[in-house]
């Protein structure tokens, strides 16, 4: 049976063709970051303007009543694949050991369509220019590397959420294996807050 498999193994030069077709792709829009203000700068400018101050309330929402000093000021919390037809929750747990995930690896069914959903915190000060990336690699060779634009946020006691655009699970008998994924959620300052590597094994059907 592993024979037989093996046989139908994508070759080096088909993963380097797959890899040329699938150039950096951006999903954001072109854009020049805001000049920094802290929340307290914020909250201070204008403090005789009822309606403005109403509306900076509105607009940063519930700020956390109290925010650890040694706290990261932005937090990921879990990755989540939303796919309708899975068995099963998708989801990896970022706040703890990312090492294990190195050994473990979603199923995914082959031509699926499903949405990547990244779950995360800011604590204490506005962060600018939020982005997720993602390269995808099988065998050692790079098939692709995705950037997403997530936005700016402020802090506040509730998580955020992103969702990626939907896509379309490889197909095909030579597009069944594991693939290596490296992801990185970063910022207009180049600030690394979380990078993490995941498998997704394609297969031909969920359970087999």
């Amino acid at each position: 049976m592993g024979r037989k498999m093996a046989e139908h193994e994508p070759t080096p030069e088909q993963l380097h063709q797959i890899a040329a077709e699938n150039q950096d792709e951006e999903h954001s829009v072109d854009y020049k970051p805001p000049a920094q203000k802290s929340i307290k700068e914020i909250q201070e400018l204008d403090q005789d303007d009822e309606s403005l101050r109403k509306y900076k309330e509105a607009l940063l929402g519930s700020l956390p009543s109290s925010a650890d000093p040694e706290a990261s000021n932005v937090v990921v919390t879990k990755l989540t694949l939303l796919c309708d037809c899975a068995p099963g929750p998708l989801e990896l747990d970022l706040t703890g050991d990312l090492e294990k995930f190195k050994k473990q690896s979603f199923t995914l069914k082959e031509g699926v369509e499903y949405r990547i959903k990244i779950s995360f915190k800011v604590n204490k000060e506005i962060v600018s220019g939020l982005r997720y990336q993602q390269q995808t690699y099988r065998k050692g060779v790079r098939l692709d590397r995705t950037r997403y634009m997530v936005g700016s946020y402020g802090p506040r006691v509730d998580e955020y959420e992103f969702l990626t655009p939907i896509e379309e699970a490889p197909n095909g008998m030579l597009a069944r294996g594991c693939y290596n994924i490296k992801s990185l959620f970063t910022d207009d300052d180049k600030s690394n807050h979380l990078s993490w590597e995941w498998n997704l094994h394609i297969k031909n059907d969920w359970k087999s």
